[in-house]
C-alpha cells in the first residue's frame, strides 16, 4: 500500500531545471513540503521518493492525516498500549 502510494504521487512530480548546484527540482503539490533537488533528472526522482516516504512516516507518527492520491489512500496506523504487548 505505501509503495504503491508512492508510486503514483510520484507520478504527480512536478519538474524544473533551476541555477543550483543540483539543477533538477522536483515537488508533489498535492503533497505541501515535498520536493527535492538531484545533480540529474533520476537523482532528483530518487531524491523525491525518499522525501514522500520519510514525509508519510512523519505524518503517520503525529496522526497527522494523509491526502489520497488518486484513489489511494494509506490509514492511521493504531498503536497498542504497552501493557498490551507481550
Amino acid at each position: 500500500m505505501i509503495l504503491e502510494y508512492i508510486e503514483r504521487a510520484l507520478a504527480h512530480a512536478r519538474y524544473e531545471l533551476i541555477e543550483d548546484e543540483e539543477p533538477y527540482y522536483g515537488e508533489i503539490p498535492e503533497l505541501k513540503g515535498v520536493y527535492a533537488t538531484g545533480k540529474t533528472l533520476e537523482d532528483c526522482r530518487a531524491n523525491l521518493k525518499e522525501v514522500v516516504d520519510g514525509w508519510i512516516i512523519v505524518r503517520l507518527r503525529r496522526g497527522l492525516s494523509i491526502p489520497p492520491i488518486d484513489n489511494c489512500t494509506i490509514e492511521e496506523v493504531v498503536r497498542l498500549d504497552q501493557s498490551v504487548r507481550a
